[in-house]
């Protein structure tokens, strides 16, 4: 007997159709000479410090450096501790008994670094060793599930892999354990968490909203001018900015006396823009929350769906290219989708016989190509599923197509003796861009059309105007931001060979950056406003301790990555990585723990139930330390997380100040006071002028 492992029973039950495993049983399928079971995700774990003995905070037992690492079923939190999943117990024991009956196994866990881990854990965990073969697949459609099962990988092939993984593993353990304890028992006061990418990742968005907030915006006037030939309208504006608005008035008036503007230069050239490249899990979410405003971990959990559908090709990839070897099944999926009604029209004005092969390259495809739809058309998706789908098919379509051809020009004009500009463009040749009919990227103004102009024309001037302009703040970080930031943090690197270095390495991989920004939300750490990203009270609180320290380095982080990368391409040493992150992790921990908190910056407040205890205030509650009394108040009210003046003006004064944007069990915000009663319970008081239906 053989026993086919999956990492989820979706996909389980799909190969056991496949081999002929139909028979069901208590969590597997057997059939044909097959066992077909499967894991939920990550069922094996690294062991928690209690695991060696260590139980709570202590400073002298740290740093914690474990040899050999432990490995434990997954656990889940129960009370005041953490005990083993029941659901995991039960399967494992399936997957232990498969095992054991079974000559050998195949394993058909998603084919990336967490797939491998998820085996091999359970594997190592289980002391099993029977031989194993690797499904190597980037679809779960019948064709390519066959395909897997003829070209079967000697699972020694993987080992490189599964050390990258394991390397990630335990660096994320060693330095989120270690560091997170060493900053909590600094601090005495809660626990702060921090981790080896989500730390850096914090750090990002904190420096770009201190910077956006502590921006003084500069006001400045420009001169701007309409003309009016060949029945085109079109505007020029003033190169000079001015400081002073009286004088650009004072300007204004002189420039309207006179009645003409010459030109004073022409300059056309061509611009021709490649098409985009096939989406990458990052490039996919980025796009999804610019058009769809979804959280990288929708556009996640959407796509996955859809691989799990047979829809789209496996999500979790790093590449945006295919191999050779692909490239013969593309006009295929291409004729697939003239059968969806919502892709008629594009596929309508892709020019066969003159695909763009641009996507093809066999050096730049990773453990899987980019993002690309199968042969099977979807019929019934819900909407947000519909318009992922969409984005991933009329991204192949632009990709195949001809590059787009605009002709760009700029023109200097003189009005008195003051110098104008204008820009034009015209479209030469659509190429990709006719594909979704949008010819210029939405954060770039749209250009104006001009008409035929030489040096020396005189233009009459319509009308003239000062515009007001402002100097812009760095903008803070929308989820869209926030992923090339981390796609690209080798850019923020000031050394310049360290840059180069790192020029296309990320924080994070491709796979991995939805759940860190989640944990970001989960840590309370950070906050939605509107589309952007801010940083709570806690989160800034965390940046100011640690924006100095080693563990905030993103060129470090980035470093890391490198790193493993090379691991998995045998090109280094997974025993030396493990060294140097149990030396940085010795290091961070002594640094953390030398870290002075200010306790100072919280109000002492008295308990207003029993009147004689000091209030405890942590991040997620405020709560009298007596027992008997046990007064407490919630810091995040439907949805709002309440600030530390308003706690102190609830206590001292009775009523916070208006509290905006909180949201109700229906679902629709409203803004209201919080005040707190004679009999020290609080509750809701609405501003007088409003109505509020109920």
């Amino acid at each position: 007997m053989k026993t086919i492992i999956a990492e989820k029973p979706s996909v389980a039950r799909e190969i056991a159709g496949l081999v002929g495993a139909s028979d069901k049983k208590d969590g597997y399928l057997t059939g044909n000479g097959y066992f077909v079971t499967w894991a939920f995700g990550h069922l094996i774990g690294l062991g928690m410090p209690e695991d060696y003995g260590i139980s709570g905070f202590d400073k002298a037992a740290l740093p914690i450096l474990p040899n050999p690492f432990l490995l434990t079923v997954r656990k889940v939190k129960k009370d005041k501790g953490y005990t083993a999943d029941t659901g995991a117990l039960k399967q494992l024991k399936v997957i232990e008994q498969l095992f054991s009956r079974s000559n050998s196994i195949i394993v058909a866990t998603d084919a990336g670094r967490e797939g491998e881990l998820i085996f091999r854990y359970i594997y190592e965990y289980l002391k099993c060793n029977k031989p194993f073969e690797r499904l190597w697949i980037s679809s779960l459609t019948e064709k390519a599930i066959k395909q897997g099962f003829d070209n079967l990988k000697d699972g020694a092939a993987f080992d490189r892999l599964y050390q990258a993984a394991q390397g990630r593993s335990r660096a994320d353990w060693l330095v989120g354990i270690n560091a997170t304890q060493a900053l909590s028992i600094a601090a005495g006061n809660g626990i702060y968490s921090l981790g080896r990418v989500q730390t850096p990742t914090l750090v990002l968005i904190c420096k770009r909203y201190l910077e956006n907030k502590n921006f003084s915006v500069k006001r400045y006037w420009q001169i701007q001018l309409s003309h009016n030939k060949e029945l085109i309208d079109f505007k020029s504006i003033s190169k000079t900015k001015w400081e002073d608005q009286k004088l650009a008035d004072d300007t204004l008036k002189a420039i309207r006396r006179s009645e003409m503007a010459t030109v004073t230069s022409v300059e056309t050239k061509s611009v021709t823009e490649q098409p985009p490249l096939l989406f990458d899990l990052t490039g996919l979410q980025k796009e999804a929350n610019k058009k769809l405003n979804l959280s990288a971990e929708e556009t996640l959990n959407i796509a996955q769906s859809l691989y799990e559908k047979k829809f789209i090709t496996y999500p979790r990839t790093g590449s945006k290219y295919i191999p050779e070897d692909v490239w013969a099944e593309i006009p295929n999926l291409v004729r697939a989708l003239q059968d969806r009604e919502t892709c008629k029209q594009a596929v309508s004005k892709i020019k066969w016989g003159r695909f763009n092969k641009r996507i093809v390259n066999d050096l730049r495809v990773t453990d899987h190509h980019g993002l690309l739809i199968t042969d099977k058309i979807p019929s019934a998706l819900n909407a947000k599923e519909s318009s992922v789908y969409d984005m991933i098919a009329f991204r192949l379509l632009e990709a195949l197509s001809q590059a787009c051809i605009k002709e760009i020009t700029d023109v200097g004009l003189q009005a008195l003796h003051y110098d104008f500009t204008a820009k034009g463009c015209k479209v030469i040749e659509a190429g990709w861009r006719s594909i979704k009919g949008s010819f210029s990227d939405d954060d770039t103004e749209p250009v104006q059309d001009l008409p035929e102009l030489k040096k020396g024309d005189e233009l009459k001037k319509k009308e003239a105007s000062v515009l007001e302009k402002k100097t812009k703040p760095p903008v803070l970080y929308t989820e869209a931001g926030l992923l090339s930031a981390m796609e690209s943090a080798g850019k923020e690197i000031e050394n310049e060979d360290e840059r180069k270095a790192l020029q296309n390495i990320g924080i994070g991989t491709p796979a991995t950056r939805a759940a860190i920004i989640e944990t970001l939300f989960t840590r309370n750490y950070v906050q939605r406003e509107k589309k952007s990203l801010i940083p709570t009270e806690k989160g800034l609180q965390v940046y100011e301790l640690v924006k100095d320290r080693k563990i905030a380095d993103v060129a470090m982080t980035a470093e890391w990555e490198l790193a493993l990368q090379k691991i998995e391409n045998n090109e280094a040493d997974a025993g030396a990585f493990q060294k140097e992150m149990e030396t940085y992790a010795s290091s961070i921990t002594n640094e953390l723990l030398q870290t002075s908190i200010a306790q100072n910056n919280l109000p002492k407040l008295v308990c207003p139930k029993c009147k004689s205890q000091q209030l405890t205030i942590r991040d997620k509650i405020v709560k009298c330390p007596d027992e008997a009394c046990n007064w407490v108040q919630f810091r995040n009210v439907c949805g709002v997380q309440i600030g530390i003046a308003d706690i102190e003006s609830l206590i001292n004064k009775k009523k916070t100040s208006l509290i905006k944007g909180m949201k109700s069990k229906a679902g629709k915000k409203f803004d209201a006071y919080i005040v707190l009663n004679e009999d020290c319970k609080t509750s809701f008081e609405f501003t007088k002028n409003k109505s509020y239906k109920k």
